[in-house]
């Protein structure tokens, strides 16, 4: 079994599982970092096939209009943010962080007119200082359960699949990213998720 990404901090209001209804359980949370990317229409088609929500967290400097965040939207999928230019936030001062991540919630909102309510720290990495932005900001930092390593995996892309499905539990929130990795194992892992009785939603509209 895959050893998960543990992190020391155990701040309460970090979402790091999907809080689950009577009406759904056994459900999981796919998220996507990193994009808008080369590699986002792709990965849209995989999802719309397998009818599989998800949740893209996108480094807005990546925001330009070529890519199809309407469709994103338009098929039923959810948007939030992972920082403007993807920095060390715990590197930062207070005025730099809030600028930081100000400038990403703003550009995204008023792309899609849509307000953005889920942060994702670069890295997963933050401090005391990234908490009282987002508070002051009206986000809610989201983390993960599950980290998928797609990152690392380029030349073994089928061990995403066996790191995501050996850890599957209610409500986890598992970690990939826009890759060509990721889309190649896709349709699979998705196959086997539903195969050890698990669905998929989205965060809660907050």
């Amino acid at each position: 079994m895959v050893e998960k990404v543990v992190y020391d901090r155990k701040d309460q209001v970090i979402t790091r599982s999907h809080e689950l209804t009577k009406e759904r359980q056994k459900c999981v949370v796919l998220t996507l970092d990193d994009g808008p990317g080369r590699f986002l229409p792709q990965i849209l088609d995989g999802l719309k096939m397998e009818e599989v929500p998800a949740v893209f967290f996108w480094q807005t400097r990546l925001l330009h209009p070529k890519r199809p965040w309407r469709r994103v939207l338009d098929e039923g999928h959810m948007i939030g943010s992972h920082s403007f230019r993807h920095p060390d936030l715990r590197k930062m001062e207070y005025h730099e962080q809030y600028d930081e991540i100000f400038k990403s919630k703003q550009k995204l909102e008023q792309t899609i007119s849509q307000p953005i309510r889920y942060f994702r720290p670069p890295f997963g990495q933050y401090n005391d200082i990234t908490l009282e932005v987002l508070k002051e900001l009206d986000l809610t930092p989201v983390m993960w359960s599950i980290a998928s390593m797609d990152w690392e995996l380029k030349a073994h892309p089928e061990q995403i699949v066996s790191n995501v499905v050996l850890n599957l539990e209610e409500g986890a929130i598992i970690l990939l990213h826009e890759l060509q990795q990721t889309l190649l194992v896709l349709p699979e892992l998705i196959r086997q998720i539903r195969n050890a009785g698990y669905s998929f939603s989205l965060l809660p509209q907050l």
